[in-house]
């Protein structure tokens, strides 16, 4: 049986009380947090088609006279040191009614077959946003407008080779390491498998973790902005290793919040995830090694 969502926030108080939007079919849903709010989004793939129906509530005994109904489907990206400027890479128009009166709430089916090129993302300083708009156009009055967003996941084929990450690390007379990854491509529900081992230890080491980094490249020239974040760190060593002990790697990816790899989406933003193997010596200095890999989603969650 299919599901039904509606939703209705963001938008004004009599836009909210006249208009209702909702989705219509079997899709997954993810709850999206904002500060204290909490709201409910349903998730669509690239080439799915969107559909549902849009009500508009008329009072008894009243009536609501409108220039047209019209209801948009968008795409767009905007940068959070540029509020306000939006680049939009999606956009379709559909007439749900030509202009007349209504003296009785109206249905009006929607169904909306658009490609939707990129994945839904909101980061440090950039998010891609899809959203349904519907519009009362109105002759001597505030136009009625209601927007309900939703989000979009892109399946990704799986890549054709997944050599593995093997990379040597030392100070030299002091600390010499080699550290294994399985492959340099995994899907967002992956475990990391691999492998630290010791070749020589003259330093004293107390403690290893891996930590997986997202970064994220907003804008381009003088407006370019760079941030990265530390999604998690997970302990893979507490307390001195010797020579010859090798420590094994297994992180489960599933349980993290993680997106994609993106690359110059719109030209607009880029997202990369780097391992990052850290050791800390008793004096608690740190020695670290970054290695980029690529992540690509398997299946719509």
């Amino acid at each position: 049986k299919g599901q039904k969502m509606s939703m209705f926030f963001g938008n004004s108080k009599n836009s909210n009380e006249r208009i209702g939007i909702s989705f219509i079919g079997d899709f997954p849903k993810k709850t999206i947090t904002s500060g204290t709010t909490e709201t409910v989004l349903p998730i669509f793939a690239t080439n799915e088609s969107i559909s549902g129906t849009v009500d508009i509530r008329v009072e008894q005994g009243k009536k609501l006279e409108h220039l047209g109904i019209k209801m948009e489907l968008l795409g767009q990206t905007e940068m959070f040191h540029d509020r306000g400027n939006y680049h939009e890479f999606c956009s379709v128009v559909k007439e749900l009614a030509i202009g007349g009166v209504l003296l009785d709430s109206a249905q009006y089916p929607f169904n909306f077959t658009a490609e939707k090129p990129y994945e839904s993302y909101n980061g440090l300083n950039t998010r891609l946003r899809y959203f349904v708009r519907v519009t009362i156009t109105r002759n001597y009055a505030t136009n009625y407008v209601k927007e309900e967003d939703f989000i979009v996941q892109k399946l990704d084929t799986p890549p054709d080779s997944v050599a593995p990450i093997k990379m040597e690390v030392g100070i030299e007379e002091c600390l010499h390491i080699e550290f294994e990854y399985d492959k340099h491509k995994y899907h967002l529900q992956d475990i990391i498998m691999g492998k630290v081992y010791f070749l020589l230890v003259r330093i004293k080491i107390k403690h290893m973790e891996l930590n997986i980094i997202r970064r994220e490249q907003a804008g381009s020239g003088s407006s370019q902005h760079n941030e990265s974040e530390t999604l998690t760190k997970f302990e893979l060593m507490d307390g001195a290793p010797v020579r010859g002990e090798c420590i094994p790697i297994r992180l489960f990816m599933s349980s993290l919040d993680l997106t994609p790899t993106y690359k110059a989406i719109g030209n607009k933003f880029s997202v990369k995830y780097y391992l990052n193997l850290v050791l800390v010596d008793q004096e608690d200095r740190r020695y670290f090694k970054q290695q980029e890999v690529v992540l690509w989603r398997k299946d719509i969650a």
